[in-house]
């Protein structure tokens, strides 16, 4: 699914990096980015994220505008709130209250020991690896039977629920928890575990998501050329990504036979050259020989 925003990424720093060692700076590293870039997340909350992978969508868009993410974490929220479950449950809703501080009294973390795993997502269950982490913590589960715990959870097997229900009873009584908590607890994580989403899943698109939105708020023109290159034969993706560059201040340069590729080239760090192969009834071939004549 990320292959394409790979591929874009690849493109868009070959050009950068071309322009920064033609200038004697150092290449660019993206896993090297800083995470708590501001301008990177401005542009999210302003809802600027057409062709930012998984963060594109109106669905999204709508949801940004509302969660108005400022951390990495809530990039990741992000990801993983975007789902039917979490969405018809009313979990986003509560998430976004909690995020912004519209509950009355704090929020709850269930247990003092809890907070440190419940901290990130604001007192709400929203992970698989958050009902293995109470296991742990509150029940003395071990890595595998927490993760037995979680695919229980998930096939919701009556009997098999039972039989957990009870082993973290007797974990959290051996750390003086009493049994109502501990069933309070463990309703909880079962009501949540059927909208749980894997936080690594979240966090490698949510990775790409935060790499993909700092190329185009930071190097606007190798961004929306690598992007136009690869829609190069969808005239229609073509027309939606040159309108999001013109409204995000990017112009164009015809396309140009004496100086243009077959893709399209940033020329400066606001304006974008047409790809001469973009141009109807043109061949990759023919441009190239043309290129290389020249």
């Amino acid at each position: 699914l990320g292959l394409r925003t790979l591929t874009i990424i690849d493109w868009a720093v070959r050009t950068i990096n071309a322009e920064r060692a033609a200038s004697g700076e150092p290449p660019l590293d993206m896993p090297t980015l800083p995470m708590n870039d501001a301008p990177t997340y401005s542009l999210l909350k302003r809802c600027e994220t057409t062709a930012v992978f998984q963060l594109e969508s109106r669905g999204m868009k709508d949801l940004i505008k509302r969660l108005q993410p400022d951390t990495f974490e809530d990039i990741i929220a992000l990801v993983a709130l975007f789902r039917p479950g979490p969405l018809q449950s009313g979990m986003v809703d509560d998430f976004i209250d909690r995020k912004h501080g519209r509950i009355g009294g704090g929020i709850d973390y269930l247990h003092p020991d809890l907070k440190p795993v419940l901290f990130p997502t604001y007192g709400v269950i929203l992970y698989q690896e958050q009902v293995m982490q109470i296991a742990q913590v509150l029940a003395g589960y071990t890595l595998g039977g927490a993760d037995l715990l979680r695919r229980a959870m998930g096939k919701k097997k009556a009997e098999e629920m039972a039989q957990q229900r009870q082993i973290f009873r007797d974990g959290a009584a051996k750390k003086g928890i009493d049994q109502r908590k501990a069933d309070e607890v463990f309703d909880l994580m079962e009501k949540f575990a059927g909208y749980g989403f894997n936080k690594s899943h979240a966090a490698a698109y949510s990775l790409l998501a935060y790499h993909t939105a700092w190329v185009k708020v930071h190097h606007p023109a190798a961004f929306y050329a690598a992007n136009m290159t690869v829609e190069m034969d969808d005239t229609d993706k073509l027309r939606s990504l040159m309108n999001d560059a013109k409204s995000f201040g990017v112009a164009f340069e015809p396309p140009d036979v004496n100086a243009g590729d077959y893709g399209f080239d940033p020329v400066g760090e606001r304006r974008v050259r047409w790809g001469l192969g973009a141009i109807k009834g043109t061949g990759q071939g023919a441009i190239e020989a043309i290129v290389a004549a020249r």
